[in-house]
């Protein structure tokens, strides 16, 4: 298994494209991923109950079990709580797209990011889905322009593209996300699309979506904020010509860990980006009673203001997290809490078995000084462990947040 050049189009089939319409003020603005044999599919969704007009289409679309042909995704324009008329103008999208590929509404899946509650300008959704769409190839260029496109506080191109065996075939594949800020996902603004040329049943890509899904996206925050178009879409047209995975076997497995090494990496460069990030945070723990109570400790320590603006001031103020740790729901004994925080530049010990240990200012100085920085929570209660990820809170982030819909 190993990376290679490329994103959303480095699996067989896979085509895109992503260009500027008009619907922002003069960065890319509208992107397209088409697949020339329709495609299985698998999402998921933000859990808001403010959603978008694209999250209930998709949603609709994958109760249907409808085959996917393509995906039409515009930025800057969130088309949340724009009421029946946003409906109607995400149909029309759909329509529209469908119409150029020859396809029915219900192959094409949607998606927009941007402010919410404004209707989406669709005199240039209607000319810019021709524009887009018929220019959509298999390039590596193609790619890298259409996750330029569904980028809007972003300050960098998300992709990635993995190559592995499964059943004696070469199989691929690649990805595109958009992250910087209201990034809490609970599948945030957040989008990740994945194509893949492995043949599998829906019924095991969605059993591997929503698994990997909870090990990754939703392991990460940057401000604690879970958006009302947040998705990951998963692709998978088949064109690899591998047997049919449609149970848990061996192939399954090996598709499983190329899907998480996508989506990881994915999740890591939303993180790397999030609004206003100087440090970026994970925070690893080990010895839980159950996974469940790792994930709870790991994200709420993330998810902690009081956390995240001394790691911004460089403070190894481990008091913060050992109260994050203790409201987060999850059981431990505090008084069998080790903690450390390390990065490139050392490690060094906080809390041993929950009592302060001594340690060098100027040396815990330099290790908080580093762009990442880990922070490794070790328990006495079982042998669960997790990972999140996060980042500091700044004051670029206030000041971006501030101003975001002017």
């Amino acid at each position: 298994m190993k990376k290679i050049e490329g994103g959303i189009t480095a699996a067989k089939g896979f085509e895109a494209y992503g260009d500027y319409v008009g619907i922002k003020k003069s960065r890319k603005d509208m992107a397209i991923i088409y697949t020339k044999k329709p495609a299985v599919y698998a999402g998921t969704y933000t859990t808001n109950l403010v959603r978008a007009a694209c999250v209930d289409w998709n949603k609709e679309c994958l109760n249907k079990g409808s085959l996917i042909s393509a995906v039409v995704v515009n930025s800057g324009n969130a088309n949340a709580c724009t009421g029946e008329i946003g409906d109607a103008n995400n149909k029309k999208m759909a329509e529209l797209t469908a119409e150029f590929f020859g396809v029915n509404s219900e192959n094409i899946l949607t998606a927009s990011t941007g402010v919410i509650g404004k209707q989406l300008p669709m005199e240039v959704i209607i000319s810019g889905i021709d524009k887009v769409a018929g220019q959509v190839d298999a390039s590596v260029e193609a790619g890298f322009e259409a996750a330029k496109a569904i980028m809007t506080t972003d300050t960098f191109v998300k992709e990635i593209a993995v190559e592995f065996q499964i059943d004696g075939k070469i199989a691929k594949i690649g990805g595109m996300a958009k992250g910087s800020g209201m990034i809490h996902p609970n599948m945030a603004t957040m989008l990740s699309f994945v194509t893949t040329d492995v043949n599998i049943s829906q019924e095991m890509l969605k059993k591997a979506v929503k698994a990997d899904v909870d090990n990754t996206y939703n392991m990460i925050s940057v401000d604690g904020d879970t958006s009302t178009n947040d998705m990951n879409i998963v692709l998978a047209n088949g064109m690899c010509e591998n047997k049919l995975i449609d149970c848990e076997n061996e192939d399954y497995q090996i598709f499983i860990q190329a899907l998480n090494m996508v989506n990881v990496f994915l999740s890591k460069q939303i993180i790397h980006d999030g609004e206003g990030v100087t440090k970026v945070i994970a925070v690893f723990v080990e010895g839980a009673k159950d996974e469940k109570d790792a994930k709870l400790i790991s994200k709420s320590v993330i998810t902690s203001n009081l956390v995240k603006t001394a790691f911004f001031g460089e403070d190894a103020n481990w008091g913060r997290v050992l109260c994050a740790m203790g409201y987060s729901g999850a059981a431990f004994d505090p008084k069998k809490v080790t903690l450390f925080y390390k990065s490139k530049a050392g490690k060094i010990k906080l809390l041993e078995n929950g009592l302060p240990e001594s340690f060098d200012e100027e040396a815990a100085l330099k290790i908080l000084k580093e762009k990442e920085v880990t922070v490794h929570i070790i328990l006495q209660e079982g042998t669960s462990s997790a990972t999140a990820w996060g980042c500091d809170l700044s004051y670029e982030y206030v000041k971006i947040n501030g101003e975001y819909r002017t």
